[in-house]
């Protein structure tokens, strides 16, 4: 399995990324060494895919797979592409404040921490639905881990469309989101534009 071991500052630097979209609230000083300097219109429809796929933690392959599923999908497929990607669930959990950044969701899922609607998943890119009930299994739920974990996310919003009791460590997709509930700033159009040439 390929693992991305690029520094997280470093790599939200080169794409001119905040690290909260990742979970991260440090900030980095330093400044892109191309801060300020005109883009071509390819590198900034590069630069779109790129961040959509560090945010999310996916490689090419999936990331394409993703996007050839929002293009059958009925509406805009930029738009289909954002919710698909925001369904997946080691994103889920990250919203729901079961953890701290994303990678650390990813882990969560990949060690059978997690249960939708009552059976255990360990696949991080599994799309939940409406309806679905995530929560985080019952022996897990007493590791001093999760409970730092909600101590940590406490503060932080959650998305509208999903419902969450963070005592019980349980949390319902109430709806699936639209682009406006996606609080990502991730350009899609140009992703788009990419992948149509």
């Amino acid at each position: 399995m390929a693992v991305n071991r690029v520094p997280v500052l470093k790599r939200c630097r080169s794409l001119e990324l905040d690290p909260t979209f990742l979970g991260y609230d440090k900030k980095s000083k330093r400044k892109s060494s191309r801060a300020g300097k005109k883009m071509s219109e390819y590198a900034l429809q590069l630069r779109a895919k790129q961040q959509a796929k560090f945010i999310y933690g996916v490689l090419e392959k999936p990331f394409r797979n993703y996007y050839n599923k929002a293009e059958r999908m009925k509406g805009r497929t930029g738009e289909n592409l954002m919710i698909l990607l925001e369904r997946r669930l080691d994103s889920v959990i990250f919203r729901m404040g079961f953890a701290r950044t994303r990678r650390e969701a990813r882990q969560i899922v990949g060690h059978q921490h997690v249960l939708v609607n009552g059976k255990p998943v360990q696949i991080p890119s599994y799309l939940v639905s409406a309806g679905d009930t995530i929560e985080i299994r019952e022996k897990s739920r007493e590791l001093q881990r999760y409970k730092d974990i909600i101590e940590v996310t406490a503060g932080r919003l959650t998305p509208e469309w999903m419902e969450v009791d963070p005592e019980a460590f349980k949390g319902t997709i109430k709806a699936l989101p639209t682009r406006e509930m996606i609080d990502v700033p991730v350009d899609e159009m140009a992703i788009v534009e990419l992948y149509s040439k």
